[in-house]
């Protein structure tokens, strides 16, 4: 791809997103299909006198590694994985799959154990993270496999993404920054709040949920981590969650289309679960480890520029007027203590009839922040 905005993309990410600083040591990984953008960073993070580490990866390792590994290369780090998360300054991903199903007959009880070996690499890094030694930022490369989950042709689907990045903008780190105080603004509104009620469309019976945020931290996502992003969230009280919600649209995860996810929770943890598609692959993931049965997130998606669902969880999260919710391990920053080997987004959309209350007040009410 060649495009104007690339330089322009490279520079917020290293300039913005990741405020490198001469003499930081930063990893950029991802799939080979983003190389135009390594090359952009690589540039980039050389004028500011940062030592840029590039990892890149060829398409669908993971797949090669479930199927044919061991149980012990299954759960090997490799150096360059404890690299990136222990000792880098700062990491630049870069999602760039050139095919979202190449997992999809990965046996689920394998993935699991895939992800059960880095659990303490996850929770060391974002440990790390919340201290503040260590920065990073996922960003996505419009390949032609994201462009198909969302029924566009590639050169539209990149358009989303660079709108989405706010790339449009003359300048975009400004126009992250006038997202971050209007975020801001809502983050004041629901300081000292107690409980959240998220309630459906269709007037509770598919969605009626509540769970409490007493003493909880909210995070102004304002696109330094994910990029695009646009959200506020919090870690839900670990054993509040009461009621079902259901997450109409579906998701692509571990290389499976998950589809009308519906769960209902008690005392926080999650009972009954079912999905129209792969609900056998969402009962595994459920059975990861104690914590993928509680919350770890709570999210309102503020990003006005993105309007269509795409599959891809990094972009649908942040949908203006959407909710998200996330199974599993929980950010240490909100105040959360869930940790699990998981965390999977579900994206709930509200703008058609639903609402969200907080502490019995309107909040969001068919996509709208009143």
């Amino acid at each position: 791809m060649s495009d104007p905005r690339l330089a322009r993309w490279a520079d917020v990410l290293v300039e913005y997103c990741i405020a490198a600083q001469p003499g930081d040591v930063v990893g950029v990984t991802g799939g080979v299909a983003a190389a135009p953008l390594f090359a952009a960073l690589h540039r980039a993070l050389l004028a500011r006198g940062a030592h840029p580490v590039m990892l890149p990866t060829f398409p669908d390792p993971r797949a090669n590694l479930l199927a044919l590994g061991d149980d012990a290369q299954l759960a090997f780090i490799p150096p360059t994985e404890r690299f990136l998360r222990q000792e880098a300054d700062a990491i630049i991903t870069v999602l760039a799959e050139t095919n979202t199903k190449a997992l999809s007959a990965a046996d689920p009880a394998r993935q699991t154990l895939l992800s059960r070996a880095r659990q303490e690499l996850m929770a060391a890094s974002m440990d790390r993270a919340t201290a503040g030694g260590f920065r990073w930022s996922l960003t996505l490369w419009p390949t032609d496999a994201y462009a198909q989950d969302a029924d566009l042709a590639t050169p539209d689907f990149a358009d989303l993404v660079f709108r989405a990045c706010k790339l449009h903008e003359p300048d975009p780190a400004a126009a992250w920054r006038r997202l971050a105080a209007e975020q801001a603004q809502l983050i004041d509104r629901l300081a000292g709040a107690d409980q959240i009620r998220l309630v459906g469309p269709d007037g509770g019976s598919d969605t009626d949920l509540t769970f409490s945020i007493a003493g909880r931290s909210w995070v102004n996502s304002d696109g330094k981590r994910n990029f695009p992003s646009g959200e506020i969230f919090t870690g839900p009280v670990e054993g509040s969650a009461e009621g079902r919600v259901r997450f109409s649209f579906p998701a692509n995860v571990g290389g499976r289309e998950v589809a009308d996810v519906r769960l209902r929770f008690e005392r926080g943890v999650v009972v009954e679960a079912s999905a129209r598609q792969n609900g056998d692959f969402l009962e595994r993931t459920l059975d990861t480890d104690e914590g993928a049965r509680r919350l770890g997130e709570f999210a309102f998606g503020t990003n006005f520029d993105l309007t269509r669902f795409t599959k891809n969880t990094l972009l649908d999260e942040k949908i203006g007027g959407t909710v998200h919710l996330a199974l599993g391990s929980g950010y240490p920053e909100t105040g959360s203590v869930n940790r699990s080997a998981v965390h999977w987004d579900l994206v709930c959309d509200p703008r058609q009839g639903g609402r969200v209350e907080v502490d019995g007040v309107p909040f969001l009410v068919d996509g709208r922040y009143v």
